[in-house]
């Protein structure tokens, strides 16, 4: 179906439109329509990174769910804001520049105009004076200045650590970008290496992360992913004293005590179990390794180790990963028990998670009862259901609940009397205590690439890391021609002796700069900050306008991003709040995540050939039919699958829309359409809050329907509040047409959202079912509230109730209100 230039011309009204809202400044505002605003909403939406040549369906679809809900919320009187802005570093984009063979500091600014000129021509409400662009040195110099606040306050530090290594896009990796043992970017296996690295101490803040997770009006989803990856466990830590002989000689555990540093210390959810532990397993990583390794298994246990630094953190804790490992040679002593039990070294315990050591309970954990199998190591059942006995060997490790076995004086007692029990006991000769732990590992932000803003540090042999003076922000990213990584570990900016070779900001003597940047999700860790403070220079958000509008209102978003881009930007949330930059500590008050486009079945990609590029299609339906048909695929927040024809129907109804409204006449509505009216109106204004769209869509056309039904004329006042409902979904039509009507200026600003009338929505007749003995013979179309004599009439009279009735002695009438007529015969 072609556009009917005689009619509804999508190109024109479209291009009309956003020439009219540029030159008026419809979706813009100043500095004080910010600070005198008295109705304040801050609408936001995930920005993109520019890192291919353009948009694809997905995105317009994610932007346009958020559009909508901002342009309706306009409707009801709020003053919305609603920014747009660009991910522009990062790995994303310098890689493809490396793909395209071209410099990222040439190439991107050409994907931002490109995106730009896209969004524009989807008719999102976006303030373009207040855009942000990741790579801005104006934009930058304050994600530099954040940097620093958390180095001054103690929570930005540089350790060496093992982190993921893609030897792909050579660079490190947060736990969250592996995915299978594999680079989420590039599907390349990760390997696992020590670099040195910047942190951010996030741990610091798990707890309260986790906390205010009850408080947030956030996606479900979202919240349980969060949830999940901060991962509190309640226990105990337990000491596990080295034996320095090498004895495997049992003692009294009455007699053990803690020996300080010489015990290996671990983290345990049941320290109940404690008599069970006939093993110990230590990290590869594990310093007390060093300590405990025999000469004779010294070579066993370094190839094991060395082998063990090509794995990737997370496939090292895959439940269904074979279980390797190696013995040190050494032993330590069981607290609970005074045996001297085999300490082993295996890759699926992690340096970083608890202590880096297990207490292994073979009896009772799968793990250890698959390693304890294949290294055919003790297994002792130590707890034991009602119809259990102790003595019976196990075939599979049991986590079942009953009562302590083979556990001395606990004998008999349950999971929690026992957990308090051994835990005191253990404690009094300081040798346990109770803990809390958090699988939440602190943020690694340190990246060996060149695309990215360069962390604002210097090494100085004499003073150390200092930070860069706040007033030589930002420290400008060099133009490095031979940008490409390598496989050093370091970052290119390593390469250019002239940038990185400086002064000392305290001493004045030699120093060198910190080569390597910083993750991209520092970059969005804040931007939604700088959004309404972009026109100043000398501060990074301007606490007047930042007081007024924020926390965001509602942002929308993928859930890919639940344990990256949502996490860090709620701990830095919380970090300026507590050091005073901030009024409150949580960025987004609402957050809802969108679901994804398929395509006949399939999820878009390159590979497959089967990714949906916009303008096409904007060319031959236009900006409004596009948007329409997306938020009608189905429920926003679950996603749909995109066939070409779909968009037909949408494309139709607008021509609809617009011949129906055109040709309207200037007379009262009809009784039974503005009932139908008012019933619509009551069901979009209760699910477009909710990011109802596609039923709200069906609501409409449905309305439309019984406007047109048999092809009568519409009255303007039939139609015009149909326009108002529309506009969220396609504001260029609806713009066009409320001029039409007559109307001056936007609809988005004149137009007041239709008021719900329940008294005109209220149906004047009502469908009663007519039984005979209690099985339906019929129906009859009743005044609502009809009374029982009435109801009894009509319902004799329907022609197949009164062949039913004919001969029959009708003995009771039941009659229920606006429901139910029942003839009980004999």
């Amino acid at each position: 179906m072609a556009p009917d230039e005689t009619g509804y011309a999508p190109r024109e009204v479209e291009r009309k439109w956003q020439e009219r809202w540029e030159t008026r400044g419809t979706n813009t505002r100043s500095v004080d329509d910010l600070k005198s605003s008295s109705a304040p909403y801050y609408n936001l939406m995930m920005f993109p990174y520019p890192s291919a040549e353009g948009l694809h369906v997905g995105n317009i679809y994610a932007f346009t769910g958020a559009d909508v809900h901002g342009r309706y919320r306009r409707l009801t009187g709020l003053d919305v804001f609603e920014p747009i802005g660009f991910d522009a570093f990062g790995i994303h984009s310098e890689n493809f520049a490396l793909k395209m063979g071209v410099h990222p500091m040439d190439l991107i600014p050409k994907n931002v105009e490109n995106f730009t000129r896209q969004l524009r021509r989807t008719g999102g409400m976006f303030d373009w004076e207040r855009t942000v662009d990741t790579t801005d040195p104006s934009y930058y110099r304050w994600t530099q200045w954040v940097f620093l606040k958390l180095f001054e306050a103690g929570l930005a530090e540089q350790k060496e650590a093992p982190v993921n290594w893609c030897p792909s896009c050579m660079t490190v990796l947060a736990n969250e970008q592996v995915v299978g043992g594999r680079c989420e970017r590039c599907d390349t296996p990760v390997e696992q290496r020590r670099i040195a690295q910047w942190f951010f101490k996030i741990t610091k803040y798990a707890q309260r992360l986790l906390d205010n997770l009850d408080t947030l009006d956030w996606s479900e989803t979202t919240t349980k992913a969060q949830r999940n990856w901060i991962g509190r466990s309640e226990g105990a830590e337990l000491a596990f004293p080295l034996i320095a002989d090498g004895s495997a000689d049992s003692v009294d555990p009455d007699t053990v005590r803690e020996p300080g540093d010489d015990a290996i210390r671990v983290f345990t959810t049941r320290p109940d179990t404690v008599f069970g532990a006939t093993f110990m397993v230590l990290a590869p990583e594990h310093p007390a390794v060093d300590r405990l390794v025999s000469d004779a298994q010294r070579d066993a246990v370094e190839a094991y180790r060395a082998e063990a630094q090509h794995t990737d953190l997370v496939s090292r804790q895959k439940a269904d990963k074979a279980k390797t490992g190696v013995f040190t040679g050494g032993y330590c002593r069981n607290p609970a028990t005074g045996e001297a039990i085999p300490v082993w070294v295996a890759d699926y315990v992690l340096m970083d998670y608890g202590t880096g050591a297990i207490m292994a309970v073979p009896g009772h954990d799968e793990r250890d009862f698959d390693f304890a199998t294949e290294m055919g190591l003790t297994i002792r059942r130590v707890v034991a259901g009602p119809d259990d006995d102790a003595d019976t060997p196990l075939d599979e490790a049991w986590s079942g609940s009953g009562t302590l076995v083979n556990s001395g004086r606990f004998d008999g007692l349950d999971k929690a009397e026992a957990i308090r029990a051994v835990t005191a006991w253990l404690g009094e000769r300081s040798m346990g205590e109770l803990r809390v732990n958090y699988r939440l590992h602190d943020w690694c932000i340190s990246r060996q690439r060149y695309w990215g803003p360069p962390i604002p540090i210097v090494h100085c042999d004499d003073c150390g890391a200092v930070p860069v003076p706040e007033d030589q922000l930002p420290v400008l990213l060099p133009r490095v021609e031979d940008f490409r990584p390598d496989d050093s570990g370091v970052s290119p900016l390593a390469r250019v002796r002239e940038w990185y070779e400086t002064e000392c900001p305290t001493c004045g003597g030699p120093a060198r700069r910190e080569t390597d940047v910083s993750d991209t999700f520092l970059d969005s860790g804040w931007y939604f900050l700088r959004y309404p403070s972009t026109d100043f220079d000398d501060r990074p958000f301007d606490p007047e306008i930042t007081k007024k509008w924020l926390p965001v209102d509602c942002y929308i978003g993928g859930n890919e991003h639940a344990v990256l881009h949502l996490m860090y930007s709620r701990f830095l949330t919380m970090v300026l709040h507590d050091l005073g930059h901030l009024s409150f500590e949580e960025p987004f008050t609402r957050f809802r995540a969108h679901g994804l486009i398929i395509r006949e079945g399939a999820k878009m990609s390159k590979s497959k050939g089967n990714v949906i590029v916009p303008d096409p299609i904007i060319d031959d339906y236009g900006a409004d039919t596009f948007r329409l048909y997306l938020m009608f695929l189905g429920p926003f927040d679950e996603g749909g699958d995109y066939r070409d024809e779909g968009i037909q129907g949408p494309f139709g109804f607008l021509h609809r829309l617009w011949d129906t409204v055109v040709s309207a006449e200037d007379r009262p509505a009809d009784e039974d359409v503005e009932r139908k009216l008012h019933q619509t109106i009551d069901r979009v204004s209760e699910q477009l809050p909710e990011l109802g769209y596609n039923t709200s869509i069906a609501a409409m056309m449905e309305y439309l329907n019984v406007v047109r039904a048999g092809g009568r004329t519409a009255a303007l006042a039939e139609v015009e509040p149909l326009v108002v409902m529309v506009a969220p979904f396609c504001p260029h039509l609806a713009e066009e047409l409320w001029e039409r009507l007559g109307h001056e200026g936007s609809i988005f600003d004149a137009a007041p959202w239709p008021e719900f009338d329940p008294e005109k929505a209220r149906e004047t007749r009502t469908e009663v079912a007519v039984q005979v003995n209690g099985k339906l013979r019929g129906t009859v179309l009743l005044e609502v509230d009809a009374d029982a004599e009435t109801a009894e009439a009509a319902a004799r009279a329907e022609d197949n109730v009164a062949r039913y009735l004919e001969s029959a002695t009708v003995r009771r009438v039941i009659h229920v209100p606006n429901r139910l007529v029942n003839f009980v015969v004999g």
